[in-house]
């Protein structure tokens, strides 16, 4: 089985039992159970395709948030020449690794 999935605004191909690194969902924990609703296109096993305009409706992604953090820093760096002006930011974004368990 294969779907694809929006969350945070990306799009992820993804199957049971497989882990996958996703923008942080507020208010979501170690360890809690997300569903996934924006299903945009489904194969199962047998493969049948079903596509989404823009999303398959009654269909369901469960997963379980495994762990969450941060990555590594970014550095953001402006600078102007001729006129001393530079800038040194640094953004670490927030994750969360994701593990898919089942379809509905």
């Amino acid at each position: 089985m294969l779907a694809v999935i929006e969350t945070g605004g990306k799009q992820y191909l993804i199957s049971p039992k497989q882990k996958i690194k996703i923008e942080k969902i507020k208010d979501v924990k170690e360890g809690d159970e997300i569903t996934f609703d924006k299903v945009l296109l489904m194969v199962d096993d047998k493969g049948n395709v079903k596509i989404g305009q823009p999303y398959i409706s009654g269909t369901k992604i469960i997963a379980k948030c495994e762990e969450s953090g941060k990555s590594k820093k970014v550095i953001v760096f402006r600078y102007r020449h001729k006129t001393r002006y530079k800038k040194k930011k640094g953004h670490r974004q927030p994750f969360m690794k994701v593990l898919i368990k089942e379809t509905k």
